[in-house]
């Protein structure tokens, strides 16, 4: 089980203008490569991890399933871990918090948009439950509340940083707006919530780590990004074998 140490361990890693990089995992090698590379905390990514237990992203991985693989990472590594969940699996918000913390996550990622229809959740909805899952922790997860507005198509600041708001007044430790990229949309997030913890997708079209955290950013995560590099790798490896050369 997770101790509040290692939330706060991770929670003070989130720091505005020197963010915190998570290159996300999707297994226990993978994580202890992340940690013998020297990166402070680990942070896994649902889409990898789904494809790795053999489900699709979106909610198909059965909630044990997906527990399990995030006990198998926190046991394999000595740094904090967080724990892409979606939206928890259809979880109460004391269940999911609960078993975060026995499976050894010391933070989360929470999405306001329902993984498996793509429809955003009312942002008072979404404010509730992270609310709830804040009073079921206490201060021993680090929540990462996500902001898929740009993801489905959206790009009014006024309605990402009104969820971003309420998430972070609801308990919310870093506020994402995943797949977000434009340097002034950045920095003006940044800016309008007043140097609070946010989190940029590093992604093709992304600026350059030096320059997020020039922005004002607190955290970079790489998603499934790495995963899918890494899987393309082995698919050109295979290639070569069965063309009958060394993939050596």
């Amino acid at each position: 089980m997770t101790t509040i140490d290692d939330a706060g361990v991770l929670r003070g890693l989130h720091v505005p203008g020197t963010p915190v990089i998570l290159p996300n995992v999707w297994d226990a090698a993978s994580a202890r490569a992340v940690q013998e590379a020297g990166f402070p905390a680990v942070a896994t990514g649902s889409a990898a991890v789904a494809r790795v237990l053999g489900h699709d992203d979106g909610e198909r991985v059965p909630v044990d399933e997906m527990m399990s693989a995030v006990a198998r990472i926190a046991r394999a590594v000595d740094v904090p871990v967080t724990a892409d969940v979606e939206r928890g699996y259809g979880l109460k918000p004391a269940e999911l918090a609960e078993r975060l913390l026995t499976a050894g996550a010391a933070g989360c990622n929470l999405e306001d948009s329902d993984p498996r229809t793509g429809e955003l959740i009312d942002p008072g909805e979404q404010a509730d439950f992270l609310a709830e899952v804040r009073a079921a922790a206490g201060q021993a997860l680090v929540i990462n509340a996500r902001v898929d507005t740009y993801l489905h198509g959206s790009t009014s600041r006024e309605q990402a940083l009104t969820r971003a708001e309420r998430y972070l007044e609801a308990g919310a430790d870093c506020v994402y707006p995943i797949t977000l990229a434009d340097e002034d949309e950045i920095r003006a997030l940044v800016t309008a919530l007043g140097g609070r913890p946010v989190n940029v997708l590093f992604r093709p079209g992304a600026p350059s780590l030096g320059r997020l955290a020039e922005l004002g950013v607190a955290r970079v995560s790489f998603g499934a990004g790495l995963h899918r590099l890494a899987h393309a790798h082995t698919v050109a490896l295979l290639a070569k074998v069965k063309a009958g050369d060394s993939p050596f």
